[in-house]
């Protein structure tokens, strides 16, 4: 019974965490670029009550007797399907149709990466005129370099083409290539992602190295849609769903905790 009290904590707990997965994603769905995630159990160690043996004619005992010790959350794994496109009247608004990755530097210099593509042109301490997140960070091109615009251009003038590639329209009408072009990357685990906050990951030894899609081989190049933005992925129908059945196994392990103190209540009061 002290047994049983230990397992349905485990469980108790482990839903616990599943139902803050949850509420997380559905906290998260309006969030741009958003990827929702799911709760993955596994089993504990196994208290073994009986060990198989035989006979001395050789003949099998009964089978092996094996009592659970309860469960835990294994990972916690993330949904990288892609997200429905919103139109937004933002002309810096972009969206990753792939498996892509804008790339953007931290203020401590290390470079991370989003499906975010609200971005913004914001002026720089030197003058120049950036292309940034809403957080003020830079969005990088395939060199690794920050986004300017030239002298001159104002930011309503640009464009953006399907691979990222950064035009203006000039005093003629037509448009004027800059040489630069927002950069895409992908992994070859995303799951692996460490997640940093803000919409942002940060690459791992599990996700792998960023591959540029621009120069990477045997990788499928995604499309860059000027104009729209990608919405969190997450089903609030089937969160809420998830959400009713999680609740339903705490009250069960709930349940088993109740039920094994009641016992240990009446074997306490038993007298001679």
């Amino acid at each position: 019974m002290m047994r049983a009290l230990w397992t349905g904590a485990s469980g108790m707990k482990a839903q616990q965490t599943n139902v803050d997965t949850i509420a997380n994603n559905i906290s998260n769905v309006n969030t741009v670029g958003y990827k929702s995630q799911s709760a993955q159990f596994k089993s504990l160690l196994y208290q073994t009550l009986r060990t198989e043996t035989t006979t001395a004619n050789a003949e099998p005992k009964p089978t092996t007797a094996q009592v659970g010790l309860g469960t835990r959350i294994a990972s916690l794994n993330t949904s990288f399907k892609q997200g429905a496109m919103t139109a937004t009247d933002s002309a810096t608004a972009l969206c990753i149709e792939g498996e892509g990755f804008f790339s953007v530097r931290d203020v401590d210099g290390s470079v991370k990466y989003t499906r975010n593509g609200d971005f913004t042109w914001s002026l720089a301490i030197d003058g120049s005129r950036v292309l940034t997140t809403s957080e003020g960070y830079n969005v990088l091109d395939n060199n690794g370099n920050r986004i300017t615009l030239p002298d001159g251009v104002g930011g309503d003038t640009v464009s953006f083409g399907t691979e990222g590639q950064l035009a203006y329209r000039g005093a003629d009408g037509n448009y004027i290539q800059t040489g630069q072009s927002v950069a895409l990357y992908q992994f070859n685990n995303p799951k692996g992602l460490e997640k940093v906050g803000e919409s942002m990951w940060q690459a791992t030894e599990s996700s792998g190295a960023a591959r540029n899609e621009a120069n990477a081989a045997g990788i499928t190049r995604s499309k860059i849609n000027q104009g729209y933005l990608e919405a969190s992925n997450v089903n609030v129908a089937d969160e809420m769903v998830n959400l009713i059945v999680a609740q339903r196994a705490y009250e069960l392990n709930s349940r088993a905790i109740t039920t094994s103190d009641t016992m240990l209540e009446q074997a306490n009061n038993l007298r001679r």
